[in-house]
């Protein structure tokens, strides 16, 4: 069974409270429960992580090496200047899918950059909740 490592960058623990026009009402755990189950179904295994510490999601990150076979990566506000996570993904050669609740490219001039983009196999954004979803379809699709 191939292992997904589901990591969830800052903020996102406030999803459901946070700016709802923007982000919708659902919560984090719902999303990863809905995620979850979606796994159970494509029979694979997933972990969940969320973190508002940069290094935490870079140690998880590490981690990650032979023991995953993929992650599935919002990194939320690090998109746009962590160069230290996009270098983590980067050393750990997985292959990654970055998404976005958001249409990243549709928001204020700073969000439509990802500095982790280039190191990821692609990016799905606006889709709301269905981005993960998308995201997980993708990245077993690439694995398999």
């Amino acid at each position: 069974m191939k292992k997904v490592l589901v990591i969830n960058g800052p903020n996102l623990n406030m999803l459901g409270i946070r700016e709802p026009g923007v982000y919708g009402t659902v919560s984090l755990s719902v999303i990863i429960q809905g995620l979850t189950e979606l796994a159970e179904v494509l029979s694979v295994e997933i972990e969940s992580f969320q973190s508002n510490h940069e290094g935490h999601i870079i140690d998880k990150i590490h981690e990650a090496f032979g023991t995953k076979d993929g992650i599935l990566i919002n990194p939320g506000a690090f998109t746009h200047y962590s160069y230290a996570i996009r270098d983590a993904l980067s050393s750990v050669q997985l292959p990654t899918v970055e998404v976005h609740l958001s249409n990243i490219h549709k928001r204020e001039e700073f969000r439509h950059h990802s500095v982790t983009a280039p190191v990821v196999i692609g990016q799905i954004s606006g889709f709301g909740v269905q981005s993960y979803e998308l995201g997980l379809r993708a990245l077993l699709t690439h694995m398999q």
